[in-house]
């Protein structure tokens, strides 16, 4: 498949999502310069298609946040797990992948080491939290209700989680939760910025008085600016640089806050909790009161492991012949995508023995299908209480291509058993099938391969 962004429905006057929400979010906030004034984190794969469909937009993001990390030594930008999956439900495996995938894109963009990561709708384990500090990452941010302490918890600033073994432990940011809400869902609350500066920030700061430095740290969903929000672009831009600065408010972001403050207290994690939904993770796992009659949910979570599960054990038997080392291959396989190094060199790091052209062919398409493997957990297939959406069926076009590519070179039949699992998977509306769906894009694969004698690749474009 040529990876490009197929026309959407819904998108219009544009193509599709992508060029829609571009057009109303981050090229406007980009041309206002916020990016260079607020913490963020961009996927890595919105930032490859950005980079490609509108190179003007994203060099302005990448240089707004070199301009901080210049002046100041950290950055305001933040790492993000590579395939936003929802962390807690992956393997260590995948959590290790995940996370240095999304380490080696930052930097490769940004030209430094991210100092946090963003973990997807904040869902965290301890186990993930181990694996961000074992990987230099020394922050992340958390709903208010994913921690628990003896005392009140302010918010007003970090804290430390105590990791087992000796580890550092991890520093946490709560954002102000009525804050934090007010941006996200009041309208009315952010259709002027003074207002919003006066009404609902400053007496947040006023509850005390014992002149310490005190954070506000207000989170939302970066595409509220100006895509699920008209005019809310100019609204961040004002408040960015007018309504804040006529307060004795001072801007920062959390590697900058960290430059000059420590955390003092330690907290306790509640794990297998998110920012989205209340009822833990269980949204991307099966069906909770956020999203009930979603019925399809647990089948699609059960049939895509199962198939993870077996697209792995064909790529470990086929490389345990080459390399002992063969998932720190799959983790550096994201440097060959990047364009940093070529696959040969990839190859040479790895394997010592030589290798024909057919055999670099094969590990290159078992290596493109991890690749597929790992997006197939994209945490919005689960988001949603409808089958019949372009998310969860994405998930699945990821999941056929991943066994169509292991299959061309393992020689087994992977796609009879995708079938099965996922013929349980159906909208209770509309009836579509999950097994449908599997059958389309694998289809289409084979015709791909028939027609243009290639097969997919995956360093070309892809949708959010």
């Amino acid at each position: 498949m040529s990876g490009h962004i197929p026309d959407e429905q819904g998108a219009e006057p544009y193509r599709n999502w992508n060029e829609r929400i571009h057009a109303e979010c981050y090229l406007p906030n980009a041309d206002l310069g916020n990016f260079g004034k607020v913490s963020f984190n961009i996927g890595p794969t919105l930032l490859n298609w950005m980079e490609e469909y509108d190179p003007h937009t994203y060099q302005a993001i990448i240089t707004q946040e070199k301009l901080n990390f210049e002046q100041y030594g950290v950055g305001n930008g933040m790492a993000q797990a590579y395939n936003h999956i929802i962390l807690p439900l992956a393997n260590k495996r995948d959590k290790i992948t995940q996370i240095q995938w999304g380490i080696a894109d930052f930097q490769h963009r940004f030209g430094h080491m991210p100092l946090g990561m963003w973990l997807p709708e904040t869902a965290v384990d301890m186990e993930t939290l181990v694996d961000l500090a074992d990987n230099q990452i020394k922050f992340t941010i958390l709903a208010p209700w994913q921690v628990e302490a003896q005392e009140p918890i302010s918010g007003d600033e970090p804290y430390w989680v105590a990791l087992p073994g000796d580890r550092d432990p991890m520093i946490v940011f709560l954002y102000n939760r009525g804050l934090s809400t007010s941006v996200s869902f009041q309208n009315d609350a952010t259709r002027n910025a003074d207002q919003f500066v006066e009404q609902w920030v400053m007496p947040s700061f006023m509850s005390s008085s014992d002149g310490q430095d005190r954070l506000q740290l207000i989170a939302s969903d970066g595409e509220l600016y100006g895509h699920h929000k008209t005019y809310r672009d100019k609204f961040l831009a004002h408040m960015l640089n007018g309504a804040l600065h006529r307060r004795q408010v001072e801007i920062t972001y959390p590697g900058l806050w960290l430059r000059d403050h420590q955390p003092s207290k330690f907290i306790k994690l509640n794990e297998y909790t998110s920012w989205s939904c209340h009822h833990g993770i269980v949204r991307w796992m099966g069906e909770c009161d956020c999203t009930p009659g979603a019925s399809w949910k647990a089948p699609l979570r059960w049939g895509l492991e199962k198939l993870a599960e077996d697209v792995d054990e064909e790529y470990q038997r086929f490389m345990t012949s080459y390399t002992r080392l063969k998932w720190q291959l799959r983790n550096d396989y994201i440097h060959v995508f990047l364009g940093e190094i070529s696959l040969n060199e990839l190859l040479e790091r790895y394997i010592k023995q030589s290798l024909t052209n057919g055999e670099k062919e094969n590990i290159s398409k078992l290596l493109a299908a991890q690749f597929e493997r790992q997006r197939i957990f994209t945490s919005c297939g689960w988001f949603f209480d409808s089958f019949h959406r372009i998310e969860p069926q994405n998930n699945i076009a990821y999941a056929a291509q991943a066994v169509w590519l292991t299959e061309q070179v393992a020689g087994v039949d992977l796609k009879a058993k995708a079938i099965a699992l996922l013929r349980k998977v159906q909208d209770q509306r509309t009836g579509l099938r999950g097994d449908t769906v599997f059958l389309e894009r694998y289809q289409r694969m084979q015709t791909f391969a028939e027609d243009k004698n290639a097969y997919f690749n995956p360093s070309s474009s892809f949708s959010n």
